[in-house]
């Protein structure tokens, strides 16, 4: 079953962020608390949603997604940031569930697109989303200024 998370599901969600940042190979990276996804999944100023992947045992992976904006297709998009499984339930179809769940709340919002990264060392998540009919977009490369580059570029306004 898939769900719309709840406040009560804050902490399974960050427990599942900072699981997914160990798999990443960045463990110490998660700053997020439940305060601040509260906030963001909950608060007066949604920044974010997130669907549960759950069966009689409990929560088996999560989805965590925002809207995004084309201006060439002038419509708006679906932006998966998060999507993780526990490494039990994979290969069970949670993924696979999770995806079709965004693919058609992104098709009933009228969205142009479904987009996601995925890291390029990450090969079986990119045979499974090429299994699911995505298109590595090659061409394009992420940018990010973050921390102290953030400040200082916006102090050079």
């Amino acid at each position: 079953m898939i769900r719309s998370a709840t406040p009560a599901d804050v902490g399974t969600i960050l427990r599942f962020v900072r699981d997914l940042a160990a798999f990443e190979r960045e463990p110490d990276a998660v700053e997020a608390t439940e305060e601040t996804l509260t906030e963001a999944l909950f608060g007066a100023q949604l920044a974010a949603e997130a669907v549960i992947a759950e069966d009689a045992t409990g929560p088996l992976g999560f989805a965590l997604f925002f809207h995004n904006f084309s201006t060439w297709t002038g419509r708006r998009g679906l932006y998966l940031e998060d999507l993780y499984v526990t490494p039990d339930a994979r290969g069970q179809g949670v993924g696979t569930a999770l995806l079709r769940h965004l693919a058609a709340l992104a098709l009933e919002r009228g969205c142009g697109r479904f987009e996601w990264s995925v890291l390029d060392w990450n090969a079986d998540a990119i045979a499974f989303y090429r299994r699911m009919g995505a298109v590595g977009q090659d061409e394009w490369t992420v940018q990010r200024v973050s921390g102290e580059a953030l400040r200082r570029l916006a102090e050079n306004r």
